[in-house]
């Protein structure tokens, strides 16, 4: 429908997340996905590490990999990265 808000970047980049849920939902009954992860600059925010990876929104710190709902967490992470990864632990 042309009234339906449309989604934007938990970053506020203006620009719609690509690695977020499809949907914009999360299935709290069925089992976790491995594909799925949350952000974490934004956390909470649901991520999808295949979308992420393939718009290029994840980073490698330490020896782990760390993936991004928008465009606006990478620099965020790279200004900080023990931070960011600490709230991932």
């Amino acid at each position: 429908m042309a009234n339906e808000p449309q989604a934007t970047s938990c970053c506020s980049t203006g620009a719609s997340s690509p690695a977020a849920a499809g949907d914009g939902t999360e299935n709290l009954l069925g089992a976790a996905s491995d594909d799925m992860t949350t952000c974490p600059v934004m956390v909470g925010s649901p991520v999808s590490k295949k979308a992420a990876e393939a718009t290029g929104l994840y980073r490698d710190h330490e020896g782990r990999r760390y993936w991004f709902c928008c465009a606006g967490c990478g620099p965020a992470f790279d200004s900080d990265p023990a931070r960011y990864a600490a709230n991932m632990a």
